[in-house]
Formats: structure tokens, sequence, C-alpha cells
């Protein structure tokens, strides 16, 4: 049994993630929401429609909890295969760097960076374990110089936060793929592109939702042999 973690999960793309996940044979999914009542309703949906998650509770951008749900999967399972970095906040996309809030900036970076980076901490002991560990940062071609649409050189500067944030996430994947490349763990960020997880964002040119998610599930059932410490949109490379 393959057991993987999905973080901000009781809806959009993360609940689909872990709808995708679960359909996959001998997979069990943890869906993690920051609240316990969030993650038992998206479980019950993924129950009355295909698929089921496992309902757990989890703030990213708190220490004292990333450590309490790391206790618990520890103790109710002891082991944990593959774990998604899914959760993330954004910005207003007026917002520019020279004129942004400092304080909702440091709570953005909490989240989207730093929030990846303690679960990965919290978990790396339980994924060290795994013949075939899998270590996935949802990212952003907002975080990259090479997307012509939402890149970090367009749209005048705007989102700046968000971009930011995505960039240093990239950079995390790379240091911590370097760091376990003598393990079995493969390490990757993977962006979904531009997904309708809000009313109206199909007019912007966003996609299903699916097909977002299916870009992320593609990294966690990566061969043995797969890359590390890549960045991948629908399963090609992208620059960053």
């Amino acid at each position: 049994m393959t057991i993987v973690l999905v973080t901000g999960a009781n809806r959009g793309l993360g609940l689909e993630i872990v709808r995708q996940l679960a359909k996959q044979a001998d997979m069990m999914v943890i869906l993690t929401a920051r609240s316990q009542e969030k993650a038992e309703q998206a479980a019950t949906e993924l129950g009355e429609t295909a698929g089921t998650g496992v309902p757990m509770t989890v703030d990213v951008a708190d220490a004292a909890s990333v450590q309490q749900i790391a206790a618990q999967v520890t103790e109710r399972y002891g082991q944990l295969d593959v774990l998604v970095n899914n959760a993330a906040g954004f910005v207003d996309w007026s917002e520019v760097a020279s004129t942004a809030n400092l304080a909702a900036s440091h709570h953005l970076l909490e989240i989207n960076l730093f929030g990846a980076w303690r679960m990965s901490q919290a978990f790396l002991p339980l994924l060290k374990q795994s013949e075939h560990g899998r270590l996935v940062n949802v990212s952003s071609g907002a975080g990259s110089h090479a997307d012509e649409q939402f890149g970090l050189t367009t749209n005048n500067g705007a989102v700046a936060s968000y971009g930011i944030s995505k960039a240093a996430l990239n950079g995390l994947t790379a240091k911590l793929a370097a760091e376990l490349a003598d393990t079995p763990i493969l390490v990757n960020s993977v962006c979904p592109g531009l997904t309708a997880t809000a009313p109206g964002m199909e007019a912007m040119g966003a996609r299903p939702v699916a097909d977002g998610a299916a870009s992320v599930v593609w990294a966690t059932t990566l061969p043995d042999d797969g890359p590390r410490g890549g960045f991948f949109r629908d399963g090609q490379p992208i620059g960053w």
C-alpha cells in the first residue's frame, strides 16, 4: 500500500489531486485541511463520487500543527510514501513589489515556501523509509522566467509576493533534490497551469481543474529512474 498526503486538499486543485490518486490501485490518500470539519466534508464528497480520502488536519503555517500531523501519521501508519505540498495562499492581482504590504507578503511566504519546507522536514524521516519516496511541490509559472503569460517579468511586475514565493519554492525543490540525490526520494516541482479553481477563471484561459491535477499526479507516480529537482508542467520540463 502506497500512502500519500496532500496538503490544502479540501477544495479545488487539492481535492481533485486526491480524487485522482484515490482511484489508483493500492493507494491510500490522506486529505488534509486547516480544520477537521472541512477535511471530513471533502472526504465525504469524494466518497460520494469516486475514490476515498482519509481526513486529517494541518495548518502548514503553524509549526506545532505540522509536528502534530507528522506524529499522528507516524503513530497511525508508520509510513508515508508521497508528500504533495499543495497548500498555498494568494495575493491581489494588482500587488507589486514597490508597494506590497510586507506583513501580508511575510504571511504568504509562511504558507507557500515555509509551509512546504516545514512539511518536508517533518515527513522526511518517513519518506526516507519508503522504497519509492516522492516529494512534490505544487509551484507555478508565476515563479518562472520562462512563463510568457504569468512569469516573473510579465504584467508589469504584478502579483509580486506570489511569484517570489513560487520562485523560492522551486529553489527549495532544487536544494532538497540535491541533498537527497543518493536516496530513492524523487523531489520535483510541478506547475498545474492556470486552472479554473474559481468562477470566471475560464474567461482568463484557465483549463479544467482535472487537467491541472493530472499534471501533479504525474510527478507522484514517476518511475524510480525518473527526474529529480526539475520543474514540470504536463510531464514536460519548463524553465524557471
